[in-house]
């Protein structure tokens, strides 16, 4: 079966940094073993290590526990190189950063807890989810 293809914007990885108890925490269990695929871009990865490396006291992690996290989180995404650049279409550059990736990877969604950033992308043929709303759709909780 083909494992359905979705970007994960900061703001999911970094709510799974602050609590083990939430839907982006449970979509972070699941990486490997789940009927989905995470794409991944050095811009985006970049994003993540910047603002969760802003955010160390407050998630009470280390340096080093953030670099292992993000090590794995390469491990087991898709990585994409970005050749193109039709920006802007969003109104943030980084908002537009995900977009290009999911576009470029041919994903079905972007999983994300901002989806007014993102309006109009449902003219690339993508859905926006925050991270309950897929995991509902993966039958991985009810």
């Amino acid at each position: 079966m083909e494992k359905i293809q979705v970007v994960i914007d900061t703001n999911v990885i970094i709510s799974a940094l602050r609590s083990q108890y939430g839907a982006s925490y449970k979509l972070l269990t699941l990486l490997e073993r789940a009927n989905f695929e995470v794409n991944l871009s050095v811009p985006l990865l970049l994003e993540y290590e910047d603002v969760s490396r802003r955010q160390t006291e407050e998630l009470a992690l280390s340096e080093k526990t953030i670099d292992d996290i993000l090590d794995y989180f390469c491990t087991v995404s898709r990585q994409w190189k970005i050749y193109y650049l039709w920006r802007p279409f969003l109104k943030d550059s980084k908002d537009d950063m995900v977009l290009e990736l999911a576009v470029a990877s041919n994903c079905e969604a972007i999983i994300t807890y901002n989806k007014r950033d993102f309006l109009g992308i449902e003219q690339f043929g993508l859905r926006l989810m925050n991270p309950q709303e897929f995991l509902l759709e993966l039958g991985e909780i009810r």
